[in-house]
């Protein structure tokens, strides 16, 4: 008899899980007018204190700059975000948030909220906590390769 391959069913418990938490996500993000990308971008750009880069904002990401260009085309067409030149480099564009796109972030906090409490709601506080120290373990824990 063998023994039930319990990393697999692991792994894809997380990957459906992961699923669902997008779907949920885009469902509350759609009346809101932005998509999950463009979601993270906006909340990047609020993380940091001075407007970033391009290039800041594509390797904090881990995409390539060109991903970063058609997501901020999309998020000044809305007025969330503008680009302004570097005060000491004129060569260098820096994204700035508007007040349009804080008004977005509220928004986009309280959707994301939602959507997360809609996959947890089976969870009891303790099951959450629980859950919560699990995932932090995993996300801190050293990453292992393959031998």
């Amino acid at each position: 008899m063998t023994a039930p391959d319990t990393s697999g069913q692991l792994a894809e418990q997380l990957l459906r899980l992961t699923r669902r938490l997008h779907r949920a996500q885009k469902r509350y993000l759609d009346p809101v007018g932005i998509t999950p990308a463009q979601s993270r971008l906006l909340r990047t750009v609020a993380h940091y204190e001075a407007p970033p880069r391009m290039a800041d904002l594509a390797e904090h990401l881990e995409v390539v700059p060109r991903a970063v260009t058609t997501l901020v085309d999309a998020l000044e067409t809305n007025g969330a975000v503008r680009r302004v030149p570097d005060p000491s480099n004129r060569r260098v564009i820096r994204i700035e948030l508007t007040d349009q796109g804080r008004s977005t972030l509220r928004a986009l906090r309280d959707a994301r909220r939602a959507a997360v409490e809609d996959v947890l709601a089976p969870l009891d506080d303790d099951q959450r906590e629980v859950l919560g120290d699990l995932l932090a373990e995993l996300l801190t824990g050293p990453a292992r390769t393959a031998s």
